[in-house]
């Protein structure tokens, strides 16, 4: 934080003379090498993505989010059609790049174009997305939208505080933990402490600089194992 003080003496932020409202993110696709990203389209996506969600051995990924499992593909078609109406939460599903078969749901959320906030939520990826070079391509190219196209200064991240796996998940990807938020939210008939995370305009050039290093093709194996991880990367941009 800059040590501008006023007439007063006292410290205030740094100056942005400059600054303008960002734009709300288009509903328009993301592309990119392993996945694609598109508006939600119940019609489209219900059928896939309940067969990627079935193909879990459990509903353990369902724990931490705000709705259960659907009983059938019809319920899921009828919930998606209200996720796909709304404007904030934005809902994406995330698609295969080689035969746009859905994979799982992201969203924007929580838009604040005057402050240029903009948060990223309401993952939840079927187990052929999870731990894949596409899950983390999906959330490179969120960032860059939010970043790049739109020129947003804070991307943001919560999740609950014991939902270690995404709580991991934020770190790997760059975000800063930000602290706890008591008795934040009720979920599911339970009390939810909310674990904050961001990415400042600042850090973004490093940590888009890690994403391309980790996705070029020469980073993975005949296997398709990494050769270095994505904090490996992001430290040696840095």
């Amino acid at each position: 934080m800059s040590a501008r003080v006023d007439a007063y003496g006292q410290p205030i932020g740094p100056d942005l003379a400059d600054w303008s409202p960002r734009p709300r993110p288009p509903q328009s696709p993301l592309e990119g090498r392993t996945c694609r990203l598109v508006p939600l389209d119940a019609e489209a996506h219900a059928a896939g993505l309940y067969t990627a969600y079935s193909a879990a051995p459990d509903r353990r990924s369902w724990t931490y989010l705000p709705d259960e499992m659907p009983e059938s593909e019809a319920d899921f078609r009828d919930r998606l059609r209200a996720r796909a109406a709304s404007e904030d939460p934005l809902f994406h599903a995330i698609l295969d790049r080689s035969n746009n078969a859905p994979l799982g749901l992201a969203a924007y959320l929580r838009i604040d174009p005057a402050n240029g906030v903009i948060e990223v939520g309401h993952l939840n990826f079927g187990p052929g997305l999870q731990r894949t070079p596409a899950s983390t391509e999906a959330m490179a190219l969120m960032m860059t939208r939010a970043f790049d196209e739109l020129g947003y200064r804070r991307y943001e991240w919560k999740c609950d505080s014991l939902n270690a796996p995404s709580r991991a998940a934020a770190l790997r990807l760059g975000f800063t933990f930000e602290g706890i938020f008591r008795n934040a939210v009720v979920v599911k008939g339970r009390s939810r402490d909310t674990a904050w995370f961001s990415i400042t305009d600042a850090e973004w050039p490093t940590i888009r600089a890690g994403f391309a290093a980790w996705l070029d093709p020469a980073n993975f194996d005949a296997q398709g194992r990494q050769r270095r991880g994505l904090a490996e990367l992001r430290a040696a941009a840095s």
